[in-house]
């Protein structure tokens, strides 16, 4: 079969992550296309990460007029996950130019899974949920014996309409062995094109790789549509062997290693880094974990030798009480002792902050703002909580959602729930609590260099603390006093 396969995220429809100039391949996308490569299909592959058009899509079916359409979400990486409604819209036009064309269409996404009715009803054949990859198999196999009406029923892991309702067959079990999927081929893409872009905008070439799926840990908030609690790890000298052939073929100098969570299973790090050093490969990585985790025995010190450069963990707030209702199992303590230990063995800490969860008061968020100022990580990701259809947090809070379900893009920032502060409060608080960071990082470093940065971002404080005032009626426009207050704390 002619098989033309794409996703729905297109990143020119994302302003904030066309702004960072950091393109990774859609890693999910690319297993796809190598499975249905490996049984002989004819693969027509459509890159929307790097496409400057989503009409180019609309131009290639046109074109191409393949015998199956797939869109094939890359659920590695969170943007997909994320079901922002820019790119629903997308996906449905795209649906809609196939089934002109009498082309069969499949969806395998995270917002296809959640609203299927919103596909279904465009005219998409079929929905593939939770692993994807050998219920594709099966589906492509199907439509090309011309025997899919008939075997949809039998094919686990499906969504599909029958007498007007959706139909949902028996979840699939998920794959026992990840060393059993080929490796994703990358030559489906430009690789020259990804590596212009990261040389010319920040000097190095970094692309995505996965060494694991899912996550045992039990946030109630988190998207675990595919994989559920369970945890399972393609061996280290595999992992090693993919980044050879990177570095080899494509030059590649630093990795974003996909995981939810890196190097769960013990001894699996120190192995890694034994293969790494076997094959006198040297390449610095980003990764990420939780802070109870790096506390564990020598885990720190195996990511040092192993090449990890910057750690991400989910931090998500400093107060102890928002941790609990989020069922995130970790503490404050844990956090404050994790970055120091981490910055003690010359590698830099990253946090993913998240405000807005249901319960969090004024002095939560203040809490959340004090944590980053004593740990000043090296980085910072901020984003409000945003409830996912299949997440625990949905279902506690469903009741008091507006008719808003779904962001438009990664920086939307709208809380999505009555009772929570409004969306613009929030793009205020983001903006504020990255210059305070900015502010207090100068300040801690010394970097008397760049004090007309620190004067720039004073100024930039006090007037957003001012609209922040705004919105927290209770607070007195002593904005500037407050501020003062907190850089007098800091340890200069």
């Amino acid at each position: 079969m002619k098989i033309l396969i794409g996703q729905s995220y297109f990143r020119i429809l994302d302003p904030k992550e066309l702004e960072r100039k950091m393109p990774y391949p859609p890693l999910g996308t690319l297993y796809a296309a190598t499975i249905l490569r490996d049984l002989n299909h004819e693969i027509i592959f459509f890159d929307s990460m790097m496409s400057k058009n989503p009409d180019e899509f609309l131009l290639q079916i046109e074109k191409e007029k393949p015998d199956l359409l797939l869109l094939y979400d890359d659920e590695f990486n969170y943007l997909t996950k994320m079901c922002l409604s820019r790119m629903r819209e997308k996906a449905i036009e795209f649906i809609k130019k196939g089934k002109t064309h009498h082309i069969p269409v499949v969806v395998y996404s995270s917002d296809a899974t959640d609203f299927p009715q919103s596909y279904l009803c465009e005219g998409c054949d079929a929905i593939i949920y939770g692993e994807g990859e050998e219920t594709l198999k099966e589906v492509v196999a199907s439509l090309r014996n011309n025997s899919f009406d008939l075997d949809k029923f039998q094919i686990d892991g499906l969504k599909f309409l029958q007498n007007g309702s959706v139909h949902v067959t028996p979840k699939r079990k998920l794959l026992e062995n990840l060393n059993s999927l080929a490796d994703p081929d990358y030559s489906f893409i430009d690789m020259n094109e990804y590596r212009n872009e990261w040389l010319n905008n920040h000097g190095f070439f970094s692309t995505n790789i996965s060494t694991t799926r899912g996550c045992p840990y039990r946030c109630n908030w988190c998207a675990k549509p595919i994989y559920g609690q369970t945890y399972d790890s393609i061996t280290p000298n595999r992992v090693v062997n993919q980044i050879k052939n990177f570095v080899e073929k494509y030059s590649v100098q630093h990795l974003w290693i996909t995981d939810d969570i890196f190097g769960l299973t013990p001894g699996w790090i120190k192995e890694f880094s034994a293969e790494l050093k076997k094959s006198n490969i040297k390449i610095k990585y980003k990764c990420l974990t939780r802070p109870d985790l790096l506390l564990r025995g020598n885990t720190i010190n195996d990511l040092k030798e192993s090449g990890c450069k910057d750690i991400w963990i989910g931090a998500e707030s400093g107060s102890q009480k928002i941790l609990d209702a989020m069922d995130k199992g970790t503490t404050v303590k844990q956090i404050y002792e994790a970055s120091k230990k981490v910055k003690e063995a010359g590698m830099d800490i990253s946090f993913f902050i998240q405000f807005g969860y249901t319960g969090e008061t004024r002095e939560d968020i203040n809490l959340t703002r004090k944590m980053i100022r004593d740990c000043l990580p090296s980085d910072i990701g901020i984003s409000v909580s945003y409830p996912l259809p299949g997440t625990l947090f949905y279902e506690r809070v469903k009741n008091k959602l507006r008719e808003k379900t779904n962001w438009e893009d990664s920086d939307d920032l709208d809380p999505m729930l009555r009772g929570v502060y409004e969306r613009n409060f929030y793009k205020i608080l983001h903006r504020f609590v990255h210059t305070e960071y900015r502010i207090f990082k100068i300040l801690r470093n010394k970097r008397w260099k760049k004090v007309h940065y620190f004067l720039f971002y004073l100024v930039k404080m006090i007037f957003l603390k001012i609209k922040m005032s705004r919105f927290l009626k209770e607070e007195k426009l002593s904005s500037s006093n407050s501020i003062l207050v907190d850089l007098k704390n800091i340890d200069t």
